[in-house]
């Protein structure tokens, strides 16, 4: 099958969500004029190692893209599968204004190089300032690139001095209505310099 996505796929589903997979699960906090705000992003990944600098993608107007263009930062709260069901309530259209935190049950607690709020026990949160938001082609498409100005590990994550995702099983997001959870790793060294 070849198709262009100019001209439709043709199947009951769009198949390319299921194609770049799995991407990571950037449980993205705000704080807004509105109050606090949680939500799931799976176009999301780490960019850069200096500074450290994270991005992700939001493909609709969110309260998430709204707070961040005024306050300048947000949070990137990592998903285990121990809170898939919770990250899923987050994704629900509340009204804007509701703090999807209290809705979903999840730990709050505050972040200390910005002002927004975190996923108090995520395996890990990165406090982010924003640097730049793109607005890609198509109706309220938008790419928010981030700054890591913070970042917290939970303590059982830890091990031999390495933040070890065996230790909580990080979700992946699929296609569709798809999950994944890592709960095999496999260490390879890269090759020596030829």
């Amino acid at each position: 099958m070849f198709y262009r996505p100019e001209d439709g796929h043709g199947l009951p589903h769009n198949p390319f969500n299921a194609i770049v997979a799995p991407r990571p699960i950037g449980w993205i906090s705000t704080r807004g004029p509105t109050g606090d705000n949680l939500a799931p992003y799976s176009f999301f990944n780490a960019v850069a190692y200096v500074p450290p600098q994270v991005m992700f993608a939001s493909t609709s107007t969110k309260d998430s893209l709204a707070a961040l263009r005024e306050s300048g930062v947000f949070c990137v709260n990592i998903v285990e599968e121990a809170a898939l069901a919770r990250m899923n309530a987050t994704s629900a259209a509340f009204p804007r204004g509701t703090d999807e935190f209290r809705e979903a049950g999840v730990d709050k607690a505050e972040c200390r190089t910005i002002d927004c709020p975190r996923v108090g026990d995520a395996p890990a949160s990165l406090e982010c300032r924003v640097t730049q938001v793109v607005d890609l082609l198509g109706q309220d498409n938008h790419l928010v690139l981030g700054e890591v100005t913070g970042v917290h590990l939970r303590d059982d994550c830890l091990r031999d001095g390495r933040f070890d995702v065996t230790a909580f099983r990080p979700m992946a997001r699929l296609g569709y209505r798809d999950y994944a959870v890592i709960r095999e790793v496999i260490e390879l060294s890269r090759p020596p310099a030829g």
